[in-house]
């Protein structure tokens, strides 16, 4: 009989829990930019977010946490911070403005663990490159219908290459961080504040006063930028690059099941179908390090 153990069972928790988190960033983000402008609700994340985290940080004295020392330690986490928070969110948001589909995007930000296994391993097993082949196939299966390209820009397109790079060397400058995160993504998401309000004066900036709003914007600062952000931070900090970055696969299909079971929108056969290539591939790709 096949028991898992405490740590693996933990591990599992939080990976289960990572991707459930991340899907929801875009039910949120879709309910609460119907009642604002898109840089508007960008800043507004990026500041609950912060406040939250230094909240956090005044509790590391009893939670007896290690904070980084030096200023190199901190620079780099700023710049982590700048790729990964900040670039990576503006000019995926950007793409979004551009007209650039969310099924395009997500098979962009797909090729993300192909990109990480071409820089990071040197040994590519046919296994895994296979999977993570299958893995591409059903997300574009799940995003099919959100894939057409009439009326995208090739400037939307650019920025969405740009996302994906940032998203991808973003994650291998982090899995450099070897300090507990919750010292140094206060100051990541500072630099992505800060980077964020470079773009602000050149943006409409709006919101409403309602709950439409202040509730997916705060889920989306608490709950996904300080939450799920700190289980990513975990997963790469001891996992490997290429297995966390799959993950990523599932997360336009868990959307799609949430956007049904909330919205009501119903799922494709060929959406199910990619659901079931997307778990298939993740099985060759994680085999590797079993």
């Amino acid at each position: 009989m096949f028991v898992l153990s405490k740590k693996s069972a933990l591990a599992a928790a939080s990976t289960i829990l990572f991707v459930l988190l991340w899907s929801s960033g875009a039910i949120f983000s879709k309910w609460g930019l119907a009642h604002a402008s898109p840089f508007a609700f960008l800043l507004i994340r990026f500041v609950i977010a912060l406040f939250g985290l230094v909240l956090l940080v005044l509790l590391v004295p009893l939670l007896k946490l290690k904070l980084p020392k030096g200023g190199r330690p901190m620079l780099y986490a700023m710049a982590t911070g700048l790729v990964l928070l900040g670039a990576y969110q503006i000019f995926y948001l950007l793409a979004l403005d551009l007209k650039v589909t969310p099924g395009v995007m997500a098979t962009i930000m797909g090729v993300q663990p192909i990109l990480t296994v071409v820089i990071m391993e040197r040994q590519r097993s046919a296994s895994r490159i296979f999977g993570l082949a299958l893995g591409l196939a059903g997300l574009i299966m799940v995003v099919y219908q959100g894939i057409g390209l009439a009326g995208m820009s090739l400037a939307g397109m650019l920025f969405g290459l740009l996302a994906l790079a940032s998203m991808t060397f973003g994650s291998i400058m982090q899995k450099r961080i070897i300090d507990n995160p919750l010292g140094t993504l206060p100051v990541q998401y500072l630099a992505g504040l800060l980077l964020c309000g470079i773009f602000v004066p050149f943006q409409p900036f709006h919101f409403e006063h309602s709950a439409g709003f202040i509730v997916p914007v705060l889920w989306m600062g608490l709950v996904v930028s300080v939450l799920a952000t700190l289980l990513l931070y975990r997963l790469i900090a001891r996992g490997n690059l290429v297995n966390v970055t799959s993950l990523f696969y599932l997360v336009p299909a868990v959307t799609a099941v949430m956007d049904y079971l909330i919205f009501g929108n119903r799922l494709a056969t060929l959406s199910v179908l990619g659901m079931l290539l997307i778990i298939v591939g993740l099985v060759f790709v994680f085999r590797k390090s079993a």
